[in-house]
């Protein structure tokens, strides 16, 4: 049972959405700057849930992998919590932006300290503090690992085309790297902070990969198949709380006031959201809103929380 339905109710609920957003037409654009996104599809939609028993319920283009982009701050974010602790808080902040992903404004006003882990700079920074422990292939070993074990599936990969096309038009991302090292804010070079962030947003995962992976943080930190202790309880909600206030950069307010999830978008057209308790959930939609963040993504987790009464709101 999950929130008082049983679950062909869920199923049933998932397929309707999947199907209710195949009919839209207002999808949203693709993100054109990175170019081997600009040639994903915008008919494509995926949705996968699933429950604290592993049971999945899924629709549409749920097993069909894509560039994960930002959504992988929030496992590189777990890891360098798991290295550094709180005085990862020291390296970046906690607060929503206001600003856009790449904006560049912030750092100077604040001397190169990024506002949070999940705008750019902030996981570069992230990806700093996992780099001091690792030289580079080391540290996208490490990232892979925890990634495939946590979903438990050995085939989830880096897209090296993606990730060379980041490289080739990143930069944004460049300059938030060497503005950052002007402040002595980064530890390592620029160049191999940039290269692991590159890669590391080029893992390419589908719905039910992600959902899968996330399944700690729906579970206060618990991976309830195997019942590992992936990260404390309190470290959980806390990451969850990032997701909630910063997880949508500066769409986070409307995602929370139309969801009510603590959830991770990423310009591939993906959303990571959990239900605490409950579920791990993730929706795929390339075509992206405004603030860069899946269009029919959001739209199907609004209808999905409002059908399960999921909201941490009530």
């Amino acid at each position: 049972m999950i929130s008082g339905l049983p679950l062909p109710d869920l199923r049933t609920i998932v397929s309707e959405i999947a199907e209710e957003m195949r009919d839209r037409k207002d999808r949203g654009e693709v993100a054109t700057y990175i170019p081997e996104l600009a040639r994903v599809g915008l008919e494509n939609f995926g949705i996968a849930v699933v429950d604290g028993d592993g049971t999945i319920a899924e629709a549409g283009d749920s097993d069909k992998p894509f560039s994960i982009q930002s959504i992988s701050k929030v496992f590189t974010l777990t890891l360098a919590l798991g290295k550094a602790g709180d005085l990862l808080w020291t390296r970046v902040g906690r607060e929503p932006s206001g600003n856009p992903f790449n904006s560049i404004v912030q750092l100077e006003l604040e001397k190169g300290v990024p506002r949070n882990p999940f705008i750019n700079a902030g996981a570069l920074a992230v990806t700093d503090a996992l780099l001091s422990c690792h030289p580079p292939r080391a540290a996208l070993g490490e990232i892979l690992s925890f990634i495939r074990a946590a979903a438990g599936d050995e085939s989830i990969f880096i897209d090296e085309n993606v990730a060379e096309s980041e490289k080739r038009t990143g930069f944004r991302n460049v300059a938030l790297a060497n503005f950052m090292k002007s402040f002595g804010k980064l530890e390592n070079p620029a160049d191999l902070v940039l290269g692991t962030y590159f890669h590391h947003c080029s893992i390419a995962m589908s719905c039910r990969q992600i959902a899968m992976a996330g399944r700690y943080l729906a579970h206060s930190g618990r991976n309830p198949e195997t019942g590992f202790n992936i990260v404390s309880a309190r470290r959980a909600r806390r990451i969850n709380a990032l997701m909630l206030t910063c997880g949508h950069y500066d769409g986070s307010g409307e995602f929370a006031y139309r969801v009510g999830l603590p959830g991770k978008s990423g310009v591939g057209g993906g959303i990571f959201a959990v239900a605490p308790g409950r579920a791990s959930i993730a929706v795929w939609s390339p075509g992206l809103d405004a603030a860069g963040n899946s269009r029919l993504g959001r739209m199907a987790l609004e209808k999905l929380a409002q059908r399960m009464k999921w909201s941490i709101f009530g």
